[in-house]
């Protein structure tokens, strides 16, 4: 490095702090470059030396979309590790790829939108597998974990600048950017809120991603919690970039705005900084800044704030200071020791949940591998291209001998016949065909086209064998004899020229749907039916009137049904493992939750079918996220989310004992789909939802997982130590094999003022044990874990009383408890008298929906759609008395107010509906009340109750 010259400007000079470079530069740039940095892709700055950029790589679990990289296992899958140190080295090891990659590929970000740390709440969105836990507690720690491997260890330089995703209460597909999540007060605050505040406070994350989704009535994009709340939690200079096309949809689908100019303006003054929108093209949304700013509805300022932040992340990430940049000459990439790494997250993720002695298997078995995931290493939207690959076939052929093992994937083969005789026929391909999808990178996947190189499919006198896989649903894929899947390209031609099922919209799935004495064969990618065509075989013209050829019925032929395959391999064996679960692109994914928790029934055929010849059967679930499925009759079951690179060599030394499973579950698995309420309900507390609120038996609990080996505790000790918990026990190996443990400390209020979880984590460790060790373990808990939201006074607070400590091998599984007396801050009633009562800060409610006061800020609440919305405030203290009661609302309809459940007190009616949904208005009436009750309120009609006020 040299010495700073006279010219040299202030922003380019290391001695300088940060935040004075960001001030000289700033100042130099010109209002048209502030303009252009508000873009996801923004221009060089020649003039001043300064580099084009981008904010936003992809990096879930490996670098995405950017051509070959390491793959770990699914981010549920780290989830279920339970090892934060496990998972930081995987954060390191994914962002020296991500420099490394850079250094070769300027397309690389080193912005990376990674982790999600969205609460996996409810098992049948789509995206269960990008969280990493239902737990806020336990998401957190692993984020964080995750984070400080992606930030990197220097004090002042990033590797990566890691963005959390997706603020905040997101976890539904299904309308996700029209919907709105109802967010009650305490699980705002307990529940959604805390995954994000406790990684932020770690001080590794860079910024945040707002969800599509809206919350209380107000889109993300647009939501003053981004000031209130995530901004109060760090001094550090936070970049929030938008989702993809989400600042358009304040106007075009959510219609929160009349016109782009006000949502621009609205987003970039609520704390958007870095709007994605319109892929590389930024022209838009520079014009749209534009305009708002002739409008006079930004500032200069504004935009200074939003640019400031952007510049911050990137002069921590060393473009400023090339020659200090600790990790400008990092080139690791698929190294030796990632590939180890690969290979140990991906045996740390395996649960076993269910063992009645069957393994681990001996050496000398001759096992069955049968199912639709045995020999598929499953990628999803947000994996990397495989370099390496181990299927669990591959994995067991190497561990056991081929010799040993054998294989019947248990798909149906069938040809598929014409009206007129003929055959569906895939036409021989050239030498060259083969191809990964996304292979070469790219900077937006969805817009890859499918390949028309190859020729469309015929039909001829004796046709092609075909796999047909039945994923539930009845979505199917097809297969080829050479394994490519018959997929549809842009010309609306069928070929077989897909290595799997993939896309942003899935150009694989098929239908077959019944009519007349065969079937149509609908294509779902595009909607439209499978036609014979002189030149080929196509999708039909989406056009009714059209000439062309109309839909072909078909004849399923079927070659072999799977089970019969599954019979012959497992009758032969000594046991079989039946390998099933999910396709990551197909029912649930992003853009489509699933629908139920039950194994596809083609799976389970295949279960019963192996099951009912081999009782020595069992069943390997290989998936995103929990199935609801009737394991009393298997000697074994376990459980992995899709485990990257090295899964099937990790799954098949699990399977032979050379490493004991220790993975625990990070979600409920819940029984049956009768035990979940609707995917819209995100009121845990009200709904019974987690491991924190269900009151039923669940498959399996929160934090199961067991061990060929065995564990004994101990000692338990508890002490209250100025502002935290120290509690200490012992483990011991009673095993005879080196394993894992995962001690887990839970907590539970035993006298509770309001509803609180049945039990709530508060620490986890796993420790390595050899047989016949023994270790003490330690945890310091703040005493706030103990806290609620307590909606009476609108802020935290430590109730006194007791509190069960519970340690054990899972949330049910207790090995050890014992009872402390906390001090805290009792409790006082609402002083209603003074204060009166904000409608979304009730106790309890049914038919109720939060929504927005204003467009910028406030709650209130209305009652669902042709429902009565009910409200229960509890303890409310009128003091010596109030003679007046007023409603501040809304649109129109009626509030009735009763106290304790009675008569109603007081019913008063809008009959004239308001100008807008915000143009709120006072209705009052005498009443007389005096002394502590309950207030409980009633709603009808498209109402908004803002507040209730008492005087007199």
């Amino acid at each position: 490095m040299t010495e700073q010259t006279p010219s040299t400007p202030p922003f380019r000079d290391p001695h300088l702090p940060f935040a004075k470079r960001i001030d000289d530069l700033l100042q130099r740039l010109t209002l048209d470059e502030k303009l252009a940095l508000l873009h996801q892709f923004t221009p060089a700055v020649e003039r001043l030396g300064i580099a084009a950029w981008r904010t936003g790589q992809e990096a879930l679990h490996g670098v995405a979309w950017m051509g070959p990289a390491t793959v770990f296992p699914q981010a549920v899958g780290l989830g279920a590790t339970w090892n934060t140190d496990l998972v930081r080295r995987v954060g390191e090891a994914v962002s020296k790829e991500v420099r490394a990659m850079r250094a070769h590929d300027d397309r690389v970000g080193l912005n990376v939108w990674s982790p999600t740390v969205n609460l996996l709440r409810h098992p049948l969105w789509g995206r269960n597998e990008e969280g990493y836990s239902e737990d806020p507690r336990l998401t957190s720690a692993i984020a964080t974990a995750y984070t400080r491997g992606l930030r990197g260890d220097h004090p002042v330089y990033w590797r990566t600048a890691p963005v959390l995703k997706h603020w905040l209460a997101h976890n539904n597909e299904t309308d996700r950017a029209t919907s709105s999540s109802s967010v009650r007060p305490r699980v705002l605050h307990e529940y959604d809120l805390r995954a994000f505040r406790e990684t932020v406070q770690a001080g590794a994350v860079a910024g945040v991603m707002p969800a599509y989704n809206l919350v209380n009535g107000r889109p993300n994009h647009v939501s003053p919690y981004l000031r209130e709340h995530l901004r109060a939690w760090t001094e550090e200079e936070l970049l929030v970039c938008s989702d993809a096309g989400a600042p358009s949809n304040l106007v075009d689908h959510e219609h929160y705005f009349d016109t782009h100019e006000e949502a621009t303006a609205a987003a970039l003054i609520a704390g958007v900084d870095s709007f994605t929108d319109h892929g590389t093209d930024s022209s838009q949304i520079v014009g749209r800044a534009r305009r708002a700013y002739e409008q006079g509805l930004l500032t200069e300022a504004d935009l200074d704030t939003a640019v400031r932040r952007q510049l911050s992340v990137r002069f921590r990430l060393g473009e400023f200071d090339p020659h200090d940049d600790p990790h400008a000459g990092t080139w690791e990439f698929d190294t030796p020791a990632h590939r180890a790494l690969a290979r140990e997250a991906a045996e740390q993720a395996i649960v076993l949940l269910r063992n009645d002695g069957l393994l681990p298997l001996a050496p000398d078995t001759r096992i069955a591998v049968v199912g639709l995931l045995a020999d598929e290493c499953k990628l999803d939207w947000y994996s990397g291209t495989l370099m390496h690959r181990s299927t669990p076939l591959e994995g067991l052929y190497e561990r056991f001998g081929a010799e040993r093992v054998e294989f019947a994937e248990g798909v149906d083969r069938i040809r598929l016949k014409t009206s007129a005789g003929t055959f569906l026929h895939v036409p021989e391909a050239p030498e060259a065909a083969d191809g990964v999808r996304g292979a070469e990178g790219a900077l937006d996947p969805a817009l890859l086209a499918g390949r028309t190189d190859l020729p469309p499919l015929t039909t001829d006198a004796t046709g092609t064998e075909l796999a047909l896989i039945d994923w539930g649903e009845d979505v199917l894929t097809l297969r080829a004899p050479d394994g490519r899947y018959l997929s549809v390209a842009d010309d609306g031609y069928l070929r077989a020229s897909a290595d799997q099922p993939g896309g942003w919209i899935v150009q694989e799935t098929f239908r077959l749907e019944p009519h007349e004495h065969g079937h149509l064969l609908r294509h779902l990618g595009t909607g439209r039916h499978v036609c014979v065509a002189a030149d080929g075989v196509k999708v039909a013209d989406g056009d009714p009137e059209s000439a062309g050829p109309r839909p072909e019925v078909w004849e399923r032929v079927v070659v072999e049904r799977g089970e019969e395959a599954v019979r012959r391999v497992a009758e032969r064996a000594d046991a079989v493992l039946v390998l099933a679960g999910n396709d990551p692109h197909i029912n649930g994914r992003e853009t489509e939750d699933r629908t139920t928790l039950r194994l596809p029934a083609q799976q389970e055929r295949l279960l019963r079918a192996a099951r009912a010849v081999n009782p020595r059967t069992a069943l390997v679930l290989v998936s995103a996220y929990p199935y609801a499925v009737d394991t009393s009759a298997l000697p074994a079951v376990l459980w992995t989310a899709h485990g990257g690179q090295a899964a099937g060599t990790a799954l098949a030394r699990v399977l032979a004992g050379d490493v004991s499973p220790a993975g625990r579950l990070p979600q409920t698995w819940y029984a049956d789909d009768a035990d979940l309420p609707g995917l819209p309900d995100y009121d845990v507390i009200g709904s019974r939802q987690t491991y924190l609120y269900f009151e039923g038996t669940p498959l399996f609990p929160f934090g199961h997982g067991l061990s060929y080996a065995a564990f004994s505790y101990g000692d338990l000790a508890a002490r209250v130590d100025g502002g935290s918990l120290r509690v200490t026990f012992t483990v011991t190996n009673t095993g005879d094999m080196t394993a894992d443990e995962v001690p887990q400390l839970y907590t539970r209020a035993l006298e509770p003022s309001v509803p609180r979880p049945r039990r709530e984590l508060l620490a986890h460790d796993r420790v390595t044990l050899a047989p016949g060790e023994r270790r003490e373990l330690s945890f310091d808990v703040p005493l706030s874990a103990f806290e609620f939201w307590d909606v009476a006074r609108g802020g935290r607070r430590l109730e006194p009383g007791r509190y069960d400590l519970l340690v054990g091998a899972s949330s049910e599984d207790v090995r050890l408890r014992t009872t402390l007396r906390l001090d805290g801050e009792p409790g006082a009633p609402r002083p209603v008298a003074h204060r009166g009562l904000e409608g979304a800060d009730f106790d309890e409610q049914s038919g109720a929906l939060i929504v927005d006061r204003t467009r910028t800020a406030g709650d209130a609440v209305t009652p669902q759609e042709g429902r009565t919305a009910e409200l229960v405030y509890r303890h409310c203290d009128f003091g010596d008395g109030v003679t007046r009661v007023d409603v501040t609302v809304a649109g129109a309809g009626v509030v009735e107010l009763s106290l304790d459940g009675g008569a109603p007190l007081a019913v008063l009616t809008l009959d004239t509906a308001t100008a807008t949904p915000y143009d709120y208005t006072s209705l009052g009436a005498d009443v007389a009340v005096e002394g502590v009750h309950d207030v409980h309120l009633r709603l009808r009609g498209p109402l908004r109750l803002a507040h209730v006020g008492f005087s007199g």
